[in-house]
C-alpha cells in the first residue's frame, strides 16, 4: 500500500493593475514583493500608468512587465484574466486612478484592467483599490462607496508614522506589506501595532 503524497502548495495568483495616478512605486514594490513571496502575478498597465512610471521612476513598459510572470496588453479583452473561469486569488490596482475607480464602480469593463476587476467582483474574490487622489470630491466618495458595497476594499496608501519610519522606502514598504496581507498572501510582514 502506498501513501498518497501531500499536494504541492499552489502559489497565490494575483492580478496587479497600474494606472496613471501618482504612486507608481506602490505597483512596482508590490510586484517585487509578490515575486519574493512566490506569488504568480498577472500585470495590466494603462498607457497613463506607463507614462507615470517613466516620470516618477524612470521605468518603461518593458521594465514594468519584467517584474510580472505574465503581462497583458490593456486592450486584450480576450486574455485569460478576463474570465472568471481562470483561477485567480485576488486583484490589486496600485495606484488606482479616479477614472479607473469610476469604471469599476459602474461596471464598464471597457478594457482588460476594468474587466479583470469586474470579474474579481463577480467571482467574489478580493479586490484591493489603492486609490490616489486628494482631496476627494463627491463623485470620488460615491464611487468608493459603490465599490465597497460590491465587496472591494478601498485602500488609499496612507503612510503610518507610529513606527517612526526613517525613509520614503520604509513608508512605501510598510504600506505594501499591509496591502499584501489584505490580499491574503501568506508570509506578508506588516509591522503590527503593539501598543504604547
Amino acid at each position: 500500500m502506498t501513501l498518497a503524497q501531500p499536494a504541492a502548495a499552489v502559489a497565490p495568483r494575483i492580478v496587479v493593475g497600474i494606472t496613471g495616478a501618482s504612486g507608481a512605486v506602490y505597483g512596482v514594490r508590490l510586484l517585487q514583493r509578490l515575486r519574493s513571496l512566490g506569488a504568480h502575478t498577472h500585470l495590466v498597465v494603462t498607457s497613463a500608468g506607463v507614462l507615470n512610471a517613466h516620470h516618477e521612476l524612470g521605468m518603461d513598459r518593458n521594465a514594468l512587465e519584467a517584474l510580472a510572470d505574465d503581462a497583458h496588453p490593456l486592450g486584450d479583452i480576450g486574455a485569460c484574466i478576463a474570465s472568471g473561469s481562470h483561477p485567480v486569488d485576488a486583484m490589486v490596482i496600485a495606484p488606482c486612478s479616479m477614472k479607473t475607480l469610476a469604471s469599476v464602480a459602474h461596471g464598464f469593463g471597457d478594457n482588460l484592467l476594468t474587466r479583470a476587476a469586474d470579474v474579481t467582483l463577480k467571482e467574489r474574490r478580493r479586490l484591493l483599490l489603492m486609490v490616489r487622489e486628494t482631496p476627494f470630491n463627491l463623485a470620488h466618495l460615491r464611487n468608493m462607496t459603490a465599490v465597497t458595497e460590491m465587496g472591494a476594499i478601498v485602500f488609499p496608501p496612507l503612510p503610518a508614522f507610529y513606527h517612526r519610519p526613517q525613509s520614503i522606502e520604509e513608508l512605501v514598504d510598510d504600506t505594501v506589506e499591509r496591502a499584501i496581507a489584505l490580499l491574503g498572501v501568506g508570509n506578508a510582514a506588516p509591522r503590527n501595532w503593539t501598543g504604547l
